[in-house]
């Protein structure tokens, strides 16, 4: 993949695996829904979730953005994040990722709701800005007649966002 399918694959698709270090024990990961442009991709999360606990502590955090389609292929993108609790952001990210979610814009009709949905939990929103990905193509097997010479595996490395 190149800059720009790279970017295009981030903008294309709505899960990602969220991955943060952990105060104690080994990494952690977490589904999530998110929205992006061509410059930053925004989660939502509660203040008292261990996300947002583990961007306060280190910002240098991962996505492995899925394709939600079978075969499945991925892109891994390391970002810069910090913690946003500016309450109009904190909602339009919200109601960004409620489309997402539905595959249609919300109306501003649900506004009103999302707004007392942030309030009471306590919402953020973590912006992560991209510095650079990671992406091996995967090689899928789906007979037997697959596995051949032309199987080949690739190894990879971070290339700059």
């Amino acid at each position: 993949m190149n800059r720009e399918q790279r970017r295009q694959f981030v903008l294309d698709h709505r899960t990602a695996i969220f991955g943060y270090a952990r105060a104690k024990d080994g990494p952690a990961m977490s589904i999530v829904y998110y929205t992006a442009n061509a410059d930053e991709i925004l989660v939502s999360t509660m203040s008292d979730r261990a996300k947002a606990k583990a961007v306060a502590r280190n910002p240098k955090v991962s996505l492995c953005v899925l394709d939600e389609q079978w075969p499945p292929s991925y892109l891994q993108v390391y970002c810069d994040a910090e913690i946003v609790t500016d309450f109009d952001l904190v909602v339009d990210t919200m109601m960004g990722i409620a489309g997402v979610m539905a595959g249609q814009p919300m109306s501003d009709d649900v506004r009103p709701m999302v707004e007392e949905g942030a309030r009471q939990e306590k919402r953020v929103a973590v912006r992560l800005r991209p510095y650079a990905t990671f992406y091996t193509p995967p090689r899928h097997v789906h007979q037997e007649s697959d596995i051949n010479e032309n199987l080949t595996h690739e190894t990879s490395a971070s290339i700059p966002w």
